[in-house]
C-alpha cells in the first residue's frame, strides 16, 4: 500500500520520464529477451484505443456548441478566421521542419505483427475531401472513420448552439438538455483519461523496453531529433507566424512577447491551457489593455478551438512515425494531416496529455492505426515517452497564439487601450529568472 500511495503521489510528469528512462535501461541490458513486457504495453495501446472516439464526439460537440451564434459578431469572426488560420499555418510549418530533419529515417521498426496497423494505398486528396460526409454518422463512429466523425460532431454541435439561442423556450431548454448531457460525457472522459494516464509510466516502460531491445542505443538519435524537430517548428511558428500577425495589425512583436511572459511561462509549466486562461485574462487587460469585450470572448475561444502547438507537434510526430516504419507520407496523405488537425483542434481538451490523443485521431486518418504489436505502436510510444517535454513548448505556442490573435482583433476593432504600450512592462510585474 505505501507503495502506491508513493506512486499516486509523485508527479506524473516525473513517473512517465522514470518509466522512459527504465524502459530505455532495461531494453539495453536484457535485450529481444525483454519481449515478456510487452503485455503491459499493449494494455496502455488498447486503453488509449478505447478512450479516443468517445473523446472526439464529446469534446468537439461540446467545443462546436459552445460557439454561441449571436456572439459571433465581428469580434467573433476575425477571431475565429485567425485561429483556423494560424493552426493550417503551424500544421504546414510542422510538416514542413518534419520534411527537412526526416526524424526517425532508417529505423528499422518491426512489431510483432511486422509493419502492422497500415492500411491499403490511401486515396487521394480530392476523394478525401468528398469522403469527409459521412452516409452513416454511426458507422463512421464504429469503424473509427476518424475526418467523417469529426464532420459530424462538428455540424451536430453548431446545430446544438443555435437551439440553444432559440426564442422558443421549449427548445432552448432542449438544446440546453443536449448540452448539459454531452458536456457531462466530456467531463467524464477527461476523469478516464486522467486514470489511464496514471497507468502511463507503466506501458511507457514496457513499450520503450521492447523498443530499445530491438533496436539498442541506436533509438535515442531518433528521439532526440523529435524533440529537436518539435522545438525548431515551434520557435519558427513563433517568429514568423505570430510575429507577423502583429506586424500586420501594426503591433510591435517584442514588446507583445514582453507583456504575454507571465502566461507563456505560466503555460510551459502546468502544460495546460485552460489552468492558464486566469493569467492570460490577466494579462490582457492590464498588460495589454485589451477591452474586456474582446477578451472575454477571444481567450476562452482560443483555450477550446487554437492549438497551433499541438498541431505543430501532430506534423512532425505523424512524419516520425511514417519515417519509423518504413512508410513515409505522401503528399496527399500529409494534406489530409492539416485537414485533419485543424478540424480537430476544435474541440481538443486543453489539458496535459490531450495532444498524445489527438496524434491518434491524426494517425487514423491517414491510414496508419495504433494496434497492439505493431510497428505503428511501437513508433507511437516513443513519442508518448518523451510526451511531457514536446508538451511544455507547445502549451506555451497555445497560449501565446490566443494572446496574438486576441491582440489583433483589438487592434483591428480599436478596442485596445495604446497607453499601456507606450513603456515596458514594470520589472516587478514579470517573473524572474527560474520562477513559475
Amino acid at each position: 500500500m505505501k507503495v502506491l500511495r508513493f506512486y499516486f503521489r509523485t508527479n506524473l510528469l516525473l513517473r512517465i520520464l522514470v518509466g522512459l528512462a527504465a524502459g530505455a535501461v532495461a531494453g539495453l541490458i536484457f535485450g529481444p529477451k525483454i519481449q515478456w513486457v510487452s503485455p503491459l504495453g499493449d494494455i496502455f495501446v488498447r486503453l488509449l484505443k478505447l478512450i479516443v472516439m468517445p473523446v472526439v464526439v464529446f469534446t468537439l460537440v461540446v467545443g462546436a456548441a459552445s460557439i454561441h451564434p449571436a456572439r459571433l459578431g465581428k469580434v467573433g469572426v476575425k477571431a475565429l478566421l485567425l485561429y483556423t488560420l494560424t493552426t493550417a499555418l503551424a500544421v504546414a510549418i510542422g510538416l514542413l521542419v518534419g520534411n527537412v530533419f526526416k526524424p526517425g529515417l532508417g529505423m528499422t521498426l518491426a512489431g510483432t505483427a511486422g509493419a502492422g496497423g497500415l492500411k491499403a494505398e490511401p486515396t487521394s486528396l480530392l476523394q478525401t475531401v468528398l469522403e469527409i460526409v459521412p452516409l452513416n454518422p454511426f458507422k463512421s463512429i464504429t469503424d473509427g472513420n476518424m475526418l467523417q466523425t469529426i464532420f459530424f460532431a462538428i455540424l451536430f454541435g453548431m446545430g446544438i448552439a443555435y437551439l440553444r439561442e432559440s426564442k422558443e423556450e421549449r427548445i432552448r431548454a432542449s438544446a440546453n438538455t443536449v448540452f448539459a448531457f454531452f458536456d457531462g460525457c466530456a467531463e467524464v472522459m477527461y476523469k478516464v483519461v486522467h486514470w489511464i494516464l496514471e497507468y502511463a509510466p507503466i506501458g511507457v516502460f514496457a513499450l520503450i523496453a521492447v523498443v530499445f531491445g530491438e533496436q539498442g542505443s541506436e533509438a535515442f538519435g531518433p528521439l532526440g531529433m523529435v524533440t529537436l524537430s518539435v522545438y525548431v517548428a515551434l520557435l519558427l511558428h513563433l517568429a514568423v507566424a505570430y510575429s507577423g500577425l502583429l506586424l500586420v495589425f501594426r503591433v510591435g512583436p517584442l514588446a507583445f512577447f514582453a507583456r504575454a511572459k507571465d502566461a507563456m511561462v505560466t503555460a510551459f509549466v502546468t502544460r495546460s491551457s485552460g489552468g492558464t486562461l486566469p493569467v492570460s485574462m490577466d494579462v490582457a487587460e492590464k498588460k495589454m489593455g485589451i477591452s474586456k469585450g474582446v477578451y472575454s470572448f477571444s481567450l476562452p475561444l482560443g483555450a477550446t478551438i487554437n492549438m497551433d502547438g499541438t498541431a505543430i507537434y501532430q506534423g512532425v510526430c505523424v512524419l516520425f512515425i511514417g519515417f519509423a516504419v518504413g512508410a513515409p507520407l505522401t503528399f496527399s496523405q500529409q494534406m489530409t494531416v492539416i485537414l485533419t488537425a485543424v478540424l480537430a483542434s476544435i474541440g481538443t481538451a486543453g489539458v496535459p496529455g490531450s495532444g498524445a490523443i489527438m496524434l491518434m485521431m491524426v494517425l487514423n486518418s491517414v491510414g496508419m492505426t495504433v494496434e497492439p504489436g505493431t510497428a505503428v505502436a511501437m513508433a507511437y510510444s516513443m513519442i508518448f515517452g518523451i510526451d511531457a517535454l514536446l508538451d511544455m513548448g507547445r502549451t506555451a505556442l497555445n497560449v501565446t497564439g490566443d494572446l496574438a490573435v486576441t491582440c489583433a482583433v483589438a487592434k483591428a476593432e480599436g478596442e485596445i487601450d495604446s497607453g499601456c504600450w507606450l513603456d515596458a512592462p514594470p520589472r516587478d510585474t514579470l517573473p524572474e529568472a527560474g520562477e513559475a
